[in-house]
């Protein structure tokens, strides 16, 4: 009454508002118990979150041993002299669309890895395929490991060589029983909110998904990736179908049968 918030009926029961502080635009009732007229200031804008002063190496170092304190798989995170540190991290892959790989490649060994061997510069040929949904990746890295980096490490491990920009990397939270998504900045540091937050994932974990800008930017795509796609859609589209047919051809059969059975039976 007060704030004038709007939702849909059936979201009613769902809506959780604290007017006992109004805020200096929100509606207000005069003594008098009538509604004042709102403020003309633009409350559209974004709100941006207040940066946390930057922790002092003895901050570290305590949020540190706390952070160890709790781990119990062995993936401990470690302070350097410089003050930087390094730890574990755990991405959940969530990616709906078909990623591209190089076509005909084995597998890395750990001589590869050792030697920073790119084997997805060893051929031209390109291939699609679907990531298994919700694979969880492990990262060891750097208190100075940006997001972008992390993307960029990620891809590089599944040999895939799509533009990193059509992904994004989020932070899930979950809060009075619901699964709460935040989109990271490039810039953001993946392993200092794993400090912050401590080792438990339902308090904060990481999910690799497509990067959704509201406008998909076919640009981005390259030839046969667009071909790719459209050879998907058909197959869904196909699929589809197909169940659609099954349905009503069950449904058929099914009627038929009872005019059989009804026939020369009183109506």
């Amino acid at each position: 009454a007060d704030c004038r918030y709007t939702c849909h009926q059936e979201c009613r029961s769902l809506i959780q508002l604290d007017c006992r502080r109004p805020g200096p635009c929100q509606s207000q009732l005069s003594p008098e118990g009538t509604l004042l007229p709102p403020c003309s200031q633009n409350v559209t804008q974004a709100v941006e979150e207040e940066k946390p002063e930057p922790l002092t190496i003895q901050e570290i170092r305590q949020r540190i041993d706390k952070y160890n304190a709790k781990v119990t798989n062995c993936l401990l995170m470690k302070l350097n002299d410089d003050g930087t540190y390094t730890g574990f991290i755990k991405v959940h892959l969530k990616l709906c669309r078909p990623v591209t790989v190089p076509a005909g490649i084995r597998p890395q060994s750990i001589y590869d890895a050792l030697k920073e061997v790119n084997l997805a510069n060893m051929t031209d040929k390109r291939t699609s395929f679907y990531l298994p949904l919700d694979a969880i990746k492990q990262l060891h890295i750097s208190s100075t490991t940006t997001v972008s980096e992390v993307i960029q490490g990620l891809l590089k491990k599944f040999m895939v060589v799509d533009n990193p920009q059509k992904f994004a990397l989020f932070k899930e939270m979950r809060k009075d029983g619901q699964v709460l998504f935040q989109k990271l900045p490039l810039t953001e540091y993946p392993l200092y909110l794993r400090l912050l937050a401590g080792p438990d994932t339902d308090a904060l974990s990481f999910v690799l998904k497509e990067n959704e800008t509201g406008e998909v930017e076919w640009d981005a795509f390259s030839i046969p990736e667009l071909q790719n796609f459209l050879m998907i859609l058909d197959k869904e589209e196909k699929d589809k179908i197909q169940q659609v047919q099954r349905k009503y051809e069950k449904f058929k059969q099914r009627l038929q049968q009872t005019l059989k059975e009804a026939r020369g039976k009183p109506g």
